[in-house]
C-alpha cells in the first residue's frame, strides 16, 4: 500500500484554483507524490487499520518568518514511514525492510524510552506512545507557534482509547536546537534514551553537526540503542548526503550501522552517494532510511584500553 494512502485533509473546501490544482496532480501526473501534507486550514486524519480510532493531526500556523523557515507546519513522508516501521515493529506485523538485512523487530519500541528530534507533528512518537514504549520525549525548535501545535497533537491524540492495547505511555513536549547542551533540559536528559526518532531533518546541511551533537547527547550510552534518520530526496541529494560522512558522525562518537534507500511503494535500493542528475518528481518518492548507533571501538583500541 502507497505510503500516503494512510492520510487526508479534514477541514473546509477549498475554494483556492492552485490547491484544486494541487488536489488533482495525482491523477494528471499518477507518478507524482506529495510529500508534505497540510495546511493551516486543513488539519490531517491519519488512519491506520491497526489502530482503532484515526489520529487528528493539527498543524502549525507559523506568523514568524523564522518559524515558516523550519517547514513544521507540515507533515512530512519521513514521519509517515516511522510511524509505519514503528507500528510494524510493535504489533509483530510483516513488513519487508532493509533489504532483508533488518527485521520489522528491530522498530521495536515496547520498554523503551524514545526521544524525537525536530518532531514537527510528532506522529511517530505519537505512535510509540500509543504501541507500547516506555516513556516518550518530543522536542522541536522552541518556539512558541511550534510547542503549542505540538502540546495540541499530544493532547487530542495521546489517549488509551486511540491504542490497540488500551494503553499510554508518559508523553512530554519540550523545545530544544539542535546542538545547545547547557540548557536545563539537555542536562537532565543526557545519555537517557534507547531510541532517537530524527525525520526530515536533514535539509539544512549547516546544521547537520549540531544534530550529530544532539544525538550523541542523548542518546543512551549501549551498544543496543539506535537513532533512527529519515530524509526524504525532495530538497536534493547535495543537501543531505554530508550528514551520513564516517568523520563528521565520528566526532561526536556515532557511526552508521545500516542505510539504504525505500520509495513511497515500499521498493528498496542500496543507498548511493550520488546518482547524477535526479529527476525532480522521481526523486520526490524516495527517501534515505539510516540506522546510527555508537561508534563500535575497533579491536586495536580495545587492545589498548584492555
Amino acid at each position: 500500500m502507497a505510503l500516503t494512502s494512510r492520510i487526508s485533509l479534514h477541514g473546509p473546501p477549498t475554494s483556492d484554483p492552485e490547491d484544486y490544482l494541487s488536489s488533482s496532480l495525482g491523477v494528471i501526473f499518477p507518478d507524482d507524490v506529495t510529500n508534505q501534507h497540510g495546511d493551516a486550514e486543513h488539519s490531517l486524519i491519519y488512519t491506520s487499520p491497526h489502530l482503532p480510532r484515526p489520529l487528528h493531526i493539527t498543524l502549525a500556523d507559523p506568523d514568524q518568518e523564522t518559524d515558516r523557515k523550519l517547514f513544521s507546519h507540515y507533515l512530512w513522508n519521513a514521519s509517515l514511514l516511522l510511524a509505519e516501521f514503528v507500528e510494524a515493529g510493535a504489533l509483530e506485523l510483516p513488513l519487508e525492510v532493509g533489504l532483508g538485512r533488518l527485521k520489522p523487530a528491530d522498530f521495536d519500541v515496547r520498554g523503551l524510552e524514545t526521544l524525537e528530534l525536530g518532531a514537527g507533528t510528532a506522529l511517530p512518537s505519537l505512535m510509540a506512545a500509543l504501541l507500547g514504549a516506555k516513556n516518550v520525549v518530543v522536542t522541536d525548535y522552541p518556539s512558541a507557534t511550534v510547542l503549542d501545535t505540538l502540546r495540541k497533537n499530544v493532547a487530542a491524540n495521546a489517549k488509551p482509547d486511540c491504542s490497540p492495547r488500551n494503553s499510554l505511555a508518559p508523553l512530554t513536549v519540550e523545545g530544544h536546537a539542535w546542538g545547545e547542551r547547557d540548557t536545563s533540559f539537555a542536562a537532565q536528559h543526557r545519555g537517557r534514551f534507547d531510541r532517537l526518532f530524527v525525520c526530515d531533518c536533514l535539509w539544512m546541511p549547516w546544521q547537520h553537526t549540531n544534530l550529530h551533537k544532539s544525538i550523541a547527547w542523548f542518546l543512551k550510552d549501549s551498544p543496543s540503542s539506535r537513532a533512527w534518520v529519515i530524509a526524504g530526496f525532495h530538497t536534493g541529494r547535495a543537501k543531505m548526503r554530508g550528514f551520513f560522512e564516517e568523520p563528521a558522525l565520528a566526532t561526536e562518537g556515532l557511526e552508521v550501522e545500516s542505510i539504504w534507500e525505500r520509495d513511497c511503494d515500499g521498493i528498496e535500493r542500496e543507498w548511493a552517494w550520488d546518482r547524477g542528475q535526479e529527476d525532480v518528481s522521481e526523486r520526490k518518492r524516495w527517501l534515505v532510511v539510516g540506522v546510527l548507533r555508537r561508534k563500535t571501538p575497533s579491536p586495536t583500541q580495545v587492545g589498548v584500553e584492555g
